[in-house]
């Protein structure tokens, strides 16, 4: 068992995933549709351009980096430590992490992310403090508030827009941006159901030593649409190409089409509003769609960090009941189960 700041809370641990937005947790009521994130909001902080591209966003992780040490030193960020254990089933190894029993400050600041206000949006304006950079005409990077990964990024829409609404270009662009950029793991809260803490709707990015997804994924090729069958829920995998990723374009239009072909694999609406819940994960080698039928199992909340092999639990005793079920029955039990 080892003690570390770098972790993941779920959505309803965190604001906006963990579902971590940039405040404290709630899950905000929809304001007017003309509320916008003024560019104020942005401080001095310049657009990465249009298009989000990866030319532009280079130096992304510079800036998250310098707004962290100027938030860590004002209080604005305040990180949230955690001790780790480890679970192992067919092959499969998950991280399993818990506020340290040593640390009370960091106990009262998960109670107080958990606590769900539904007047107050933390994404209408963002704590300026917390405010990276705006990345195109439609999106803000902010940092989580109350981190338990190091530089975990939100991508937070600057219009109001519902967390369970369709992904849309602008949003696969700016996602796209930080992956093309800077590899790591996008992913996606598809609302309540599925993890996510805010209305507002954001998107996540973690870095790559954050994530174990690819041990949860078939050998697949560019295009190529498939499952893991030692996984036992629904889920569809499609293979991206890497060489994509350099033209912002073109993989912004590659993880949209990802997306469509593992909706149409699973016979799952792409477009709906609202859209059913799901998880959406994202590397620079594939696409990870997890339909999902339930938040919680045994109280423990589960986003879509769960399926890149990383859970969060409010106390070691519930690691004794993840271990006697076992971590794949655990998030079978939240899932579709797959057909034949």
């Amino acid at each position: 068992m080892t003690s570390t700041p770098a972790a993941h809370l779920p959505a309803s641990a965190v604001p906006a995933n963990a579902d971590a937005p940039a405040s404290t947790a709630s899950t905000a009521q929809s304001p007017p549709a003309a509320a916008l994130i003024p560019d104020s909001a942005c401080d001095a902080a310049s657009p990465v351009s249009p298009s989000g591209a990866p030319e532009t966003a280079h130096d992304l992780l510079e800036r998250a980096d310098r707004a962290i040490a100027t938030a860590l030193a004002d209080g604005a960020l305040q990180p949230i430590r955690t001790e780790l254990d480890w679970l192992e089933q067919d092959g499969l190894r998950f991280s399993v992490r818990w506020v340290s029993s040593l640390a009370l400050k960091d106990r009262a600041r998960v109670d107080t992310v958990i606590a769900r206000r539904p007047d107050f949006n933390p994404f209408l304006p963002p704590e300026p403090a917390l405010t990276v950079v705006a990345l195109g005409d439609d999106h803000l990077v902010v940092l989580n508030k109350f981190p338990v990964i190091d530089r975990h990024l939100l991508i937070v829409t600057r219009r109001f827009e519902d967390q369970r609404a369709p992904l849309d270009e602008a949003d696969f662009a700016a996602l796209a941006a930080v992956v093309g950029a800077h590899g790591g793991l996008g992913f996606y809260n598809g609302g309540r159901i599925a993890g996510a803490s805010q209305a507002h709707k954001h998107l996540q990015w973690v870095p790559a030593q954050a994530s174990a997804l690819g041990d949860f994924l078939p050998a697949l090729r560019p295009g190529e649409v498939l499952d893991n069958p030692a996984l036992p829920w629904a889920h569809a995998v499609v293979g991206l190409d890497e060489a994509a990723w350099p033209h912002p374009a073109k993989a912004a239009a590659a993880v949209h089409a990802a997306f469509r072909l593992a909706c149409a694999r699973l016979e799952f609406p792409c477009a709906a509003d609202p859209m059913p819940p799901y998880n959406l994960l994202v590397c620079r080698s594939a696409l990870l769609l997890v339909p999902r039928t339930r938040e919680k199992w045994d109280d423990v909340s589960l986003n879509s960090l769960a399926w890149a092999g990383s859970l969060f639990v409010r106390d070691r005793a519930q690691i004794d009941g993840l271990r006697r079920t076992g971590p794949l029955a655990v998030l079978a039990a939240v899932c579709r189960p797959r057909s034949g």
